[in-house]
């Protein structure tokens, strides 16, 4: 019994060799024949030896898609959904961009940071609730001007509700579940759009940041319906919205940093972003012109 069971238990050990190895070729086991080799694969279990795996894209340490990765695909997505915008005003555009951005490095982000270690955000929330509240001139027109009256009466009854209900606009009850009157983000630049008029070419202004001479024509229209624009002496309306910046940025410190972080050419990279975000705001409200017409909207 024992001569017979010592050549079993070699056979299956060697068995054992061929199946689970790496590669019956290299195999450190001692030569089998062929037809051996052949029968031992036949009768071992399948679930023992997957199948390969198709390649997967492999990503790096970046998390990027490396050159085994379908990156054509990628870049033709992203092809697709980019919209350039004309910027005949470049070194002008860059200039201004390289101004604002060591403005709010040098004075806006400090003076925001100091304003944040003072005022709790509760405080800080309610402040942008109250400029919000505020402001409901400029939704509210603008969502006439569009047709669009159940925004104009939502606009309404949201101003009506935060007035009274929200002391002053500081808290915004209109927006809670029982009530649920949402704002409006309405403006005349994208009235204008709606109404066909295409965005044009790029512009940053000092102080102010992207805009384009659609949008250049709607801040204007914009002011006009703000309250403290009436303020006199004029500096006083300037110093209420300067404080509205300011109060605004230390609840956002943080988003710009990111962007210009992630970004290879940080001023392309906010002017593609804010071209993006005007398209998407006046295509949402039905405008006309074609896509190609620099940040315009889609034909629908």
């Amino acid at each position: 019994m024992k001569a017979f069971s010592f050549p079993v238990l070699l056979l299956v050990f060697f068995a054992s060799g061929c199946a689970h190895g790496p590669d019956p070729a290299v195999s450190l086991a001692p030569p089998i024949s062929p037809p051996r080799v052949r029968q031992v694969l036949v009768v071992s279990d399948p679930v023992q030896i997957p199948p390969t795996p198709p390649e997967m894209p492999v990503k790096s340490e970046t998390g990027k898609v490396d050159d085994y990765g379908d990156i054509e695909v990628l870049e033709k997505v992203s092809e697709e959904a980019k919209v350039e915008i004309a910027d005949p005003l470049e070194p002008f555009n860059r200039a201004m961009y390289h101004f604002n951005d060591k403005l709010y490095f040098w004075v806006l982000k400090p003076v925001a940071q100091g304003y944040r270690k003072v005022v709790p955000e509760t405080a800080r929330v309610g402040v942008s609730n109250f400029f919000a509240n505020l402001a409901f001139p400029i939704r509210f027109v603008n969502c006439l001007l569009q047709a669009n009256f159940e925004g104009a009466a939502a606009e309404l009854g949201r101003f009506t509700v935060n007035t009274l209900w929200g002391i002053g606009g500081f808290l915004d009850p209109a927006s809670s579940k029982d009530i649920s009157l949402s704002k409006q983000d309405e403006d005349f630049g994208q009235t204008l759009g709606a109404y066909g008029i295409g965005q044009g070419f790029y512009i940053n202004w000092p102080i102010f940041g992207p805009s384009s001479p659609r949008d250049t024509v709607g801040l204007l229209g914009d002011t006009l319906l703000r309250p403290y624009t009436y303020l006199s002496p004029w500096y006083a309306g300037a110093g209420v919205w300067t404080y509205d910046k300011v109060n605004d940025t230390s609840l956002n410190i943080g988003d710009y940093e990111s962007l210009k972080e992630a970004a290879i050419d940080p001023y392309v990279a906010i002017r593609d972003a804010y071209v993006q975000y005007r398209l998407k705001k006046v295509n949402r409200k039905g405008g006309n012109i074609s896509k190609e017409d620099a940040g315009s909207p889609e034909k629908k």
